[in-house]
């Protein structure tokens, strides 16, 4: 049974396509290719998993549920991802782990938007760096944000998988992992 919802198709097709996609798109991929990274300032494939089950549940669920929970404008408290990645938050686990992690919590806050009264997409809140948002623009971001670490992944894998065995073909390309 589906629930009505006044949020955007739109978001809510990249919000369950992404783990498919990541899943089809590595499926093949070893542990080698996840842990590969492209220079010491660069996450690798895993890292960058990592980094998405950790702003999928400290982050988006949390403030979803905050924007349910706090009745006068709720107030989130600032993320940011290098003091997160410099705590280890996205490392010790494999990428395989970290990608079945992901899809579980990608799962948890769909179950959590489906059940979103309507119109919830006009909540507001405060953010302490941008100012007002409504509850629609942190959707909007976090699609945003998944379509920007989907690419992110493919280039990484295809730099690290592909790339290195092509041959004189490599002179028509420039990857950018």
């Amino acid at each position: 049974m589906m629930i009505e919802t006044t949020l955007s198709p739109a978001i809510l097709s990249v919000l369950k396509q992404t783990p498919e996609i990541l899943g089809k798109m590595l499926e093949a991929a070893d542990e080698e290719q996840m842990a590969w990274k492209p220079g010491t300032d660069r996450w690798s494939i895993s890292e960058v998993l990592g980094h998405m089950n950790h702003v999928e549940h400290d982050m988006y669920q949390k403030r979803v549920q905050q924007f349910l929970d706090e009745e006068d404008h709720p107030r989130f408290e600032p993320y940011d991802q290098n003091v997160s990645y410099q705590q280890g938050h996205y490392s010790g686990e494999s990428g395989r782990a970290q990608l079945k992690r992901f899809v579980g919590e990608r799962w948890r806050s769909l179950a959590l938007l489906y059940q979103l009264p309507a119109g919830a997409e006009r909540l507001p809140a405060r953010h302490p760096q941008y100012g007002p948002l409504t509850l629609e623009a942190m959707l909007n971001e976090w699609a945003y944000h998944d379509l920007g670490h989907i690419r992110q992944i493919a280039e990484i894998y295809r730099a690290c998988a592909f790339y290195p065995s092509m041959s004189v073909y490599r002179d028509h390309y420039k990857p950018q992992p």
